[in-house]
């Protein structure tokens, strides 16, 4: 048995949770938008067509921020395109995916949609075939009330209010050879600086997102962040992170340990944007929007024959839509793990993507909705973690990786909110062999009581939810929770994510000691 020993101390603050950590991502890729959230003859579609059933599914994933319109698809994108009367609008060309764009849902539609489903747009402006104007175009489209050309346009187009967006990215992994556009981090950060002073004369409470590295194992990682940085730090407000893991050669005691490397990168963007704070002897510290983060099989999607007859590209083709195992949730659970313990620089987020497209939530055309694995872990977390992220003291035993060395076999965050004195404690076993025993030593909480306890794990590592079987894993309640000698004592299945709360004493139902 392997036996585990965790201290949870609510002096010892990392920082607070900004609620953005628990954000998404829709981009005009695959069938995220068409057939995803918008499908007009769907039973279920309301009268904007809108699934209402992949409406209550977001609205239960507990998202707070959306990403859009993209990805790497904005780098191609003419916002125009997707204003002012549907039968109108143009089809165009999709360059990134090789896929052809019906823009039948553009910025007020999704604006709209957003609104439904209770979370926050956070939109991309296109900095690769496009630049500066466009980006204050939209802006004036977006947010002014009334009284300019743009403005007036949006209200004749139906939408009456200004659509308030407060959150914008100022281009998407502007470092990638893939990327349309893709310059130097000098050209970029020059262009970004002069696109956020711009934009913030028309708005100077507008927080911004500049690019950093579009993946730790660029050739150009940590130099282009900096760089970047040098050109925009008074201009903006976040650095962007992202990054995908998957197994690699069948290595799953390394995929079990992605956090690892999660961490490391959070850790090496902090320390590279602390650099040039220090080197502008600046006072303000650089924030982290890591708004494209999951599990992603890419490999495969490499495999796969691109369309090259531009006559053929699909409208809304099958893309980069992932059956997620209990092994790929108990992975992606660690990664929320380490977003959660990075909270005093972390301070938004965006699972990449929302629905079809490597996402937690599925659909079929004319069909069901269903969560997938990865559903789960976050709509927990998005509901527990509130508060402050706390530094905790776990003593485990570790084992050895290919990919990143000796690795514990145990990681947790734990989350407290000082209002009502409630504790959220996120827990994975990575080990493939057998479960462990975490002691929990809570006394400086005072007397608690355990609230819920609930673990997502499986016999079969490589079970997942699909159409034939979407039911088939799901979080079932952890009966092991319980105080021996006046500790708190859980068990974690072997590839398991758990969840558990603790409340002041009396609060809560009271487990029974055992002696």
């Amino acid at each position: 048995m392997i036996r585990a020993h965790l201290t949870v101390d609510p002096h010892f603050v990392v920082g607070p949770i900004d609620r953005r950590l628990f954000g998404s991502f829709v981009e005009h890729l695959g069938r995220c938008v068409y057939d995803g959230i918008h499908e007009p003859g769907h039973p279920a579609a309301d009268g904007d067509g809108w699934r209402t059933d992949v409406l209550e599914l977001v609205r239960e994933l507990g998202v707070t921020t959306i990403r859009y319109p993209g990805g790497n698809f904005v780098s191609g994108y003419r916002w125009e395109d997707g204003v002012g009367p549907v039968a109108q609008r143009p089809r165009r060309l999709d360059l990134a995916w090789h896929s052809t764009e019906a823009n039948l849902v553009g910025l007020d539609e999704f604006a709209c949609w957003t609104r439904k489903v209770g979370a926050e747009l956070m939109y991309a402006v296109n900095l690769g075939t496009r630049g500066l104007q466009e980006a204050l175009d939209v802006l004036e489209y977006a947010n002014i009330g009334s009284g300019t050309a743009l403005s007036d346009q949006r209200i004749r187009n139906g939408a009456t209010d200004p659509h308030g967006i407060r959150m914008w990215c100022l281009g998407n992994e502007m470092d990638g050879p893939w990327q349309l556009g893709q310059g130097s981090a000098e050209d970029y950060g020059r262009l970004a600086a002069k696109t956020a002073r711009a934009m913030r004369q028309i708005d100077p409470g507008l927080e911004l997102v500049a690019c950093g590295s579009s993946s730790a194992e660029m050739p150009t990682f940590g130099s282009w962040d900096r760089t970047v940085l040098e050109e925009t730090y008074d201009e903006v407000d976040y650095l962007s992170c992202h990054a995908y893991y998957e197994p690699v050669d069948g290595d799953l005691g390394s995929f079990l340990a992605s956090a690892v490397s999660m961490d490391r990168f959070i850790d090496s963007v902090v320390a590279t944007a602390d650099h040039v704070k220090a080197a502008r002897r600046s006072e303000k510290s650089m924030a982290i929007s890591f708004d494209e983060w999951n599990v992603w099989y890419k490999s495969r999607y490499d495999q796969v024959d691109r369309i090259t007859d531009p006559a053929d590209w699909p409208v809304a083709p099958r893309l980069l839509e992932d059956t997620y195992s209990v092994l790929d949730a108990v992975v992606f659970g660690n990664l929320l793990i380490s977003l959660i313990r990075h909270a005093d620089r972390v301070k938004a987020a965006s699972l990449a993507q929302l629905v079809n497209v490597i996402a937690p939530i599925m659909t079929e055309p004319g069909g069901p909705a269903w969560r997938q694995t990865t559903f789960h872990p976050f709509a927990l977390a998005s509901r527990l973690a509130q508060g402050v992220a706390l530094e905790l003291k776990l003593d485990c035993p570790t084992y050895r990786t290919a990919a990143y060395g000796e690795v514990p076999v145990v990681d947790a965050v734990a989350t407290y909110e000082e209002s009502d004195g409630s504790t959220a404690i996120f827990l994975v076993n990575r080990s493939q062999d057998g479960p462990a025993t975490v002691e929990l030593d809570t006394r400086a909480l005072g007397p608690v009581s355990p609230g819920l306890a609930r673990t997502l794990s499986d016999p079969d590592i490589h079970a997942a939810n699909t159409l034939a079987d979407p039911l088939r894993v799901g979080l079932q309640d952890n009966t092991s929770l319980e105080v021996r000698n006046g500790q708190l004592q859980i068990t974690l299945p072997a590839v398991s994510w758990t969840a558990l709360t603790l409340h002041p004493y009396g609060t809560v139902t009271d487990l029974p000691e055992r002696n």
